[in-house]
């Protein structure tokens, strides 16, 4: 169910608009409909949206017109747009604009549905992977990030010497920490700045249908392909290509994805034309490429290919300075989206708390216990109960550093073990009691025979 997840369909086709519409309640979504421009903006002007489904021909105007408008009063809006004759050069110029996918009647439903999809969770990775600040001045066009620490600093002003170079790039870091700004501001600081910058979520789409996104397809050139695909490579001409989460590529596609980085060259799925095009390639993970390589998930040539330049965007807990304004800049977003009626401020005691926790899910952690804060504050003031209701303060403090422990081995790349997640408690609680190998049974539930027994199998018991 995709309960909560809010579509406009803008068509004026009506008996179109029902077909999709009962589809797609059936499928859970809150659906909007209007069939004139007119009709779409004052949807709009009232609504929280995450996607909507736009005719390029509308009764009262048109629609690559009406979709800087559309994005103007809803930034974080993905739009997909909808024609009965589209051309290449419409396309691009709809994704120059701003749009996430263009399809052309007649439709595949199922099809029509799977990009929905992909538009709608598009909207909340944005929303959700926001680590830093992003303010576009209208005048100038300056891209300008929030991060007043030391770390933070530093890396934006190697992301500004790497912007002017045209080598591919590697984001590294913790998942939460705002990788994707990164890759935005490596475009927009960018000589490519007045090109598409195309995204795409590696992890997200399936093996089977991989090639067809990046490269597109021709009509009839497999099953259910209904219709002429342009790839994202294409739509990313002369800009910049963000390949997120690489790590998750399927080994089967990484050969074509680096023959295509060595050459610029593709073939459409079922085309035997060569096609070539000119972006620059920008690429991120959360994973050890090195020790994805090691266990062979990921090719040490395609690596190479990518790492020209490297930029680790560090945890949220190695800035601890950029804590207190990421709240400033999440309080402000929500009054600027009137999610919230009131003004929130954080008590001296939350802030202090705020400041000593390790954040193992980052900024994305950060705006979500903010948020619970909101939600559960009495007149505006956010306590730590607010942000931890079920935790004390001794829980708070003396939990962080477990939790980030045990986040780091699900981030090694492998799935943990029951033994091992097993000796990393031991040995956590053991160090925390520095070393007093009775008091950690005691807290542990078990005997101080088993514990010696369990630090022997471990080889780290005292001689």
């Amino acid at each position: 169910m995709k309960y909560g997840q809010k579509i406009l369909i803008l068509d004026d086709e009506k008996n179109l608009r029902v077909i999709i519409a009962q589809r797609l309640r059936r499928k859970g979504y809150d659906i909007f409909e209007a069939g004139t421009a007119a009709e779409g903006i004052a949807v709009l002007k009232e609504n929280l949206l995450d996607v909507v489904l736009l005719d390029i021909k509308l009764p009262d105007g048109d629609g690559l017109t009406l979709l800087p408008k559309i994005k103007q009063l809803q930034p974080d809006l993905q739009v997909v747009m909808l024609t009965g004759n589209g051309t290449i050069q419409s396309a691009i110029e709809a994704m120059k604009l701003g749009a996430y996918e263009y399809l052309t009647k007649p439709c595949n439903l199922s099809e029509l549905e799977i990009t929905l999809q992909k538009a709608s969770e598009k909207r909340k990775l944005v929303l959700e992977n926001t680590g830093l600040k992003q303010v576009v001045n209208r005048q100038t066009s300056e891209f300008k990030i929030i991060g007043e620490s030391e770390p933070m600093v530093e890396l934006l002003k190697i992301t500004r010497k790497v912007a002017e170079t045209d080598t591919s790039v590697l984001i590294q870091g913790e998942s939460g920490v705002g990788k994707e700004l990164i890759a935005q501001a490596v475009h927009l600081w960018s000589s490519r700045v007045n090109s598409p910058c195309i995204a795409v979520n590696a992890g997200a789409i399936p093996e089977a249908l991989i090639e067809s996104e990046l490269f597109g397809h021709e009509k009839g050139s497999f099953t259910g392909a209904g219709m002429q695909k342009i790839g994202l490579v294409e739509m990313a001409d002369n800009g910049t290509l963000f390949l997120d989460e690489i790590g998750e590529m399927p080994l089967s596609f990484q050969v074509k994805l680096l023959r295509f980085l060595e050459s610029g060259e593709f073939r459409r799925v079922g085309d035997t034309r060569l096609r070539r095009v000119d972006v620059r390639v920008v690429a991120a993970t959360n994973r050890d490429l090195r020790e994805e390589i090691i266990e062979g998930r990921f090719r040490e040539d395609l690596f190479y290919r990518l790492n020209g330049l490297t930029l680790f965007v560090p945890p949220l807990r190695e800035r601890r300075k950029d804590i207190l304004p990421l709240v400033d800049y999440f309080f402000e977003t929500q009054r600027e989206k009137k999610s919230f009626q009131q003004e929130y401020s954080l008590t001296p005691k939350t802030q202090e708390l705020l400041l000593t926790y390790d954040f193992p899910g980052n900024v994305r952690e950060l705006f979500h216990l903010i948020e619970r804060g909101q939600i559960l504050s009495s007149r505006g003031l956010i306590t730590p109960k607010d942000i931890w209701p079920n935790q004390s303060e001794q829980f708070i403090k003396t939990a962080t550093p477990e939790a980030a422990g045990i986040l780091k081995l699900f981030q090694a790349n492998k799935q943990p073990s029951l033994e091992e997640l097993e000796k990393f408690y031991i040995l956590d609680t053991l160090e925390q009691v520095k070393g007093n190998k009775a008091e950690a049974a005691h807290l542990l539930k078990i005997s101080v025979r088993t514990m010696y027994r369990k630090l022997q199998s471990y080889g780290v018991l005292d001689s």
